[in-house]
Parts: structure tokens; C-alpha cells; sequence
């Protein structure tokens, strides 16, 4: 979702900076690089606090939540990306969101785009354990999608996000943005676009070579 649908980073980089800022923890906008790479907040958490109780878990990504709706006047869709959502639900191909993040925030975020109908199932990093790279998330995904994952197709933002992608089976679109294509590429996605600006179904299946 973040990165792919909607452009959220900027809310999460400011909410993460203000939650850490209240802890007495100063990070640069490069250790906030973390942050944007799919990963489950628990797993943020931890990797800037060290460890944690499951209480501080949940006390400090309520904090955080917070910080983050705060900042959500921010939260634009990705160019193209509604267009593009709507053009592949009327073709009939099913659709799922696998996010790392919460469930409430991922459910808050469709439903104020008017999004959730488009998806058949919505998968969040409350039902997994690991956060991406594990693949388990996608695997679950074409689970509930009733599909093998040789014949699905994810599109991922972020390194971590390609990888997991990548180990459960499934092809990889990357998406860009601004941000230098190669890291995606490196990670193993099959194709990297910037956006979905006038990318048509028949042209996005060619990239698959599906």
C-alpha cells in the first residue's frame, strides 16, 4: 500500500522523527531510510530502541500511530495509481493488498480512498509474524486470492518488499517514484516503472511477459 497506492512516506518519516525526537533519540534523514523499506513497525521499533516488551510494543506504536494521522493531509496517491486499480478491477482480475503496516491504518487509508471494494483481500502485518523480506505475506496473499503465485504479480516500492515477492514466487513490478531504479532492480524486481502514468493493462502484462 504505502509507496505503491498512496504516498505515505512523508507522513511516516515525519511521524517516526517525532516519535523518536519524544524519546530522546535524534536519527538522520538516512537512518529514517529504514523506515521505508517495508518493514513491520514491531521490527522498526526494535531496530531503533533495541528490545522491547510487548506493553512498550504496543504503547509506542499507539504514539506513534497518532504522530502519523497527524500528519495524513500529506498522504497523496501515487500518479496513476487509482486509474490504474479501477482498470484492472473492471478487467476481473482479483486483487490484494499485502501491507507490513497495521491493520487499522490500512483499513482507515481504503476506506478513505474509496479503495476497498477494489481488493478481494486485504492482507496487514497483524496476521504475519516476520515483516518483508519474509515471503510469507505474498504466500498468504495468493492464498486468500485462490491463486499460485507463478501466475501473480506483485508491485512493490521497496527492496525488502521485492525480495519477499521474489521468495514466495511471484513476478515483481517495481515502483520507483523519484528514487534511482537500480536498488529495486537489484533486489530482484522483473521490471521498475516510475508511477503508473498511462501504463495500460495490455502494456503492464507485456512487461510480465504474462
Amino acid at each position: 500500500m504505502d509507496g505503491v497506492i498512496v504516498d505515505s512516506h512523508p507522513a511516516h518519516r515525519f511521524a517516526w522523527k517525532e516519535f523518536l525526537r519524544t524519546l530522546g533519540k535524534a536519527v538522520s534523514e538516512r537512518e529514517l531510510d529504514f523506515v521505508m523499506d517495508g518493514r513491520k513497525r514491531e521490527d522498526i521499533l526494535v531496530h531503533f530502541l533495541g528490545p522491547l516488551s510487548q506493553e512498550q510494543l504496543e504503547q509506542y506504536g499507539k504514539l506513534k500511530n497518532d504522530l502519523f494521522w497527524q500528519a495524513a493531509s500529506e498522504i497523496v496517491p501515487i500518479p496513476g495509481a487509482f486509474k490504474f486499480i479501477e482498470t484492472v478491477h473492471r478487467a476481473g482480475i482479483p486483487m490484494a493488498v499485502a501491507t507490513s503496516g497495521s491493520a487499522s491504518r490500512t483499513h482507515s487509508i481504503l476506506e478513505r480512498t474509496a479503495l476497498a471494494s477494489r481488493f478481494r483481500a486485504v492482507i496487514t502485518g497483524d496476521e504475519i509474524r516476520h515483516g518483508k523480506p519474509d515471503p510469507h505475506i505474498y504466500r498468504l496473499a495468493c492464498r486468500r486470492l485462490g491463486c499460485l503465485p507463478d501466475t501473480a504479480v506483485a508491485v512493490e516500492d521497496a527492496a525488502a518488499g521485492v525480495r519477499a515477492a521474489k521468495g514466495a514466487g511471484l513476478m515483481c513490478v517495481g515502483i520507483a517514484g523519484d528514487r534511482p531504479k537500480e536498488q529495486l532492480r537489484a533486489a530482484g524486481a522483473d521490471c521498475v516503472l516510475r508511477d503508473f502514468v498511462d501504463i495500460t493493462l495490455r502494456e503492464f502484462h507485456s512487461l510480465v511477459g504474462m
